[in-house]
């Protein structure tokens, strides 16, 4: 779906696919589409993990989703500068990795082609166990970086950072033992959100990815510049969730939902006004 913020007025992409399923709908810079999703709903967890791949959908009215011939595992990294675009995949996906590893794909979407097809597809960086399973976010410094979330075992998750000119990654949350999942980056790509249950130590309650909040983070790689944008989780049963940065910094939009949803359900968009 598609959402006019000055009308209200929504637009459906993909009504006109019987039956489809996707998650995740997504801008390339060409004003085109990446949607994210199985070709067929078979049920919520084979659905979303097995068999989730990447589609193209061009902005023309009226056009239907087209295979990108691409598993990947949850989200996806698209680039604000160029067609370039940033997946993981698990073994549900690739069988040709072991049981737990994960890895880090990048390539770019050829327009060129009359079926857009992936090209110069390269893995910049793999985990061998279960003390990491990737998802990709986002492109910042000029394409040159890009952040992830490393989730860990029993409900853990740190914000990552690679540098695709040397491949070193770095681990910006820094705090063992808690959720900390990058979303969406500021555009001076200094800062970025993240869904995150530092809240907990104050607050008590369950850690992990129920109980979060949504926090600001400097990426410094020092893992201090925290600071809270939102304050759902102060009452029982509340969080905000899946927050987008618009590309000017002006605003955030994001969800509501309740602490024991799965990921991704919410009740309703909301707008944050960041401060100038």
């Amino acid at each position: 779906m598609v959402i006019d913020l000055k009308t209200r007025v929504i637009q459906c992409l993909t009504c006109n696919v019987p039956g489809a399923a996707f998650l995740r709908v997504m801008y390339l810079v060409s004003g085109d589409y990446i949607v994210i999703g199985p070709d067929h709903f078979e049920n919520p967890h084979i659905s979303r993990e097995r068999d989730n791949e990447l589609w193209f959908l061009s902005k023309q009215p009226g056009s239907k989703p087209v295979k990108l011939q691409q598993k990947m595992n949850e989200g996806a990294a698209l680039s604000k500068k160029s067609m370039q675009i940033a997946f993981s995949q698990t073994a549900l996906q690739a069988p040709d990795l072991a049981p737990e590893a994960s890895r880090l794909i990048v390539a770019d979407v050829d327009l060129a082609a009359a079926t857009p097809p992936l090209v110069n597809k390269k893995t910049v960086y793999e985990s061998m166990d279960r003390s990491c399973t990737i998802e990709a976010q986002d492109f910042y410094d000029n394409d040159r970086k890009l952040t992830f979330t490393c989730y860990q075992p029993e409900g853990g998750a740190s914000v990552m950072g690679i540098d695709l000119q040397t491949n070193q990654v770095t681990n910006f949350s820094k705090a063992p033992g808690s959720y900390n999942e990058v979303e969406g980056i500021f555009p001076d790509g200094l800062y970025t959100a993240v869904e995150a249950d530092r809240q907990c130590e104050d607050l008590g309650g369950t850690r992990g990815a129920g109980n979060i909040d949504i926090w600001k983070l400097k990426l410094d790689g020092m893992g201090k510049d925290f600071s809270r944008l939102t304050h759902f989780n102060d009452y029982e049963g509340g969080k905000a969730s899946n927050p987008v940065i618009s590309t000017d910094g002006r605003f955030m939009a994001f969800q509501t939902a309740r602490t024991s949803d799965p990921a991704g359900v919410g009740y309703g968009i909301l707008l944050y006004h960041l401060q100038p």
